[in-house]
């Protein structure tokens, strides 16, 4: 029955998280929890023996981070909602479900973890330095700011890779028995997606109609950074002999952490821009599985 259902998961989970907008706000307390239990999840069946860094992966983080940067710098004279949206989207770390992808398009599943990890463990720490200099933190000193959004960022990224790894080496035998249960962090992921999901609608109904237009604005520019990181992503990989892992690692993202992230530290309407991306890339995704299938 969950097989059947699964690949309708999403789209259920954020048309439900819109419709009851007003219970799943109230548990918007929750979402840095359930990132935590998601990644820590994906991070117990994770064996640091098998990874192995890349060209493709140092590449990948360049334009991750400075990529961020340069949307904004670029958007930021126009609009700084739709710079701050572009901006996350871009900047937002290789999502946990991504592995799964790469698997089922037949990519290297290794090269995408290791990927993904790296992803991570960088945006924990230049996020705190990024959103001090874009975000509404600009108006405190910068060693404050920067302290102030590490306090929560770094702490949600770094310490469930910290405790899987503390519990692979004194107690591998509890670790084990965690990881077998690790696909579980895709229903998590699905829960929090509706928690989200309800908040960004909350955000979205509070602003009056001349903030239409910017949200509009926002959820192109969010398929326009979607579109573009797979193909450049893909176009990188090429050249390495990773072209799914590539265009997974750059374009699939964690819209949750993304989304929290932008209610946290920058507009809130920016988040519109991760919340409209988790559509994107979902089609996105879709349609590359179906033509893989579809050559089978």
């Amino acid at each position: 029955m969950l097989k059947k259902i699964k690949p309708y998961m999403m789209p259920i989970a954020i048309t439900l998280g819109a419709i009851f907008y007003n219970f799943f706000t109230l548990l918007a307390f929750i979402t840095p929890y359930l990132i935590f239990v998601m990644l820590f999840l994906t991070y117990s069946k994770l064996r640091l023996n098998h990874m192995r860094l890349t060209r493709l992966h140092l590449w990948l983080i360049l334009i991750q981070i400075f990529g961020s940067l340069a949307v904004f710098l670029v958007l930021s004279p126009f609009n700084i909602t739709l710079a701050q949206g572009a901006m996350i989207c871009v900047l937002a770390p290789t999502a946990t479900a991504a592995p799964v992808i790469v698997g089922m398009l037949k990519g290297n599943v290794e090269s995408l973890t290791s990927y993904s990890l790296l992803s991570n463990m960088t945006v924990a720490l230049a996020a705190p330095i990024i959103f001090s200099l874009v975000g509404p933190f600009q108006n405190l000193p910068f060693i404050d700011s920067v302290m102030a959004i590490s306090q929560r960022v770094v702490i949600l990224l770094f310490s469930p890779f910290l405790l899987a790894m503390l519990m692979q080496k004194f107690t591998p035998n509890t670790i084990q028995k965690v990881s077998a249960y690790a696909g579980l962090s895709f229903y998590v992921w699905c829960f929090a997606l509706s928690v989200v999901s309800g908040r960004t609608v909350v955000f979205i109904m509070q602003q009056n109609s001349n903030s239409y237009i910017v949200e509009i604005l926002v959820a192109v520019g969010a398929l326009v950074v979607c579109i573009s990181q797979f193909v450049i992503g893909r176009l990188i990989g090429k050249k390495y002999d990773d072209t799914v892992a590539g265009g997974q690692g750059l374009g699939q993202k964690n819209t949750i952490l993304a989304i929290w992230m932008a209610q946290m530290y920058l507009n809130p309407i920016a988040c519109i821009g991760p919340g409209a991306y988790v559509l994107w890339q979902n089609l996105i995704n879709s349609y590359e599985i179906w033509r893989e299938r579809r050559s089978l």
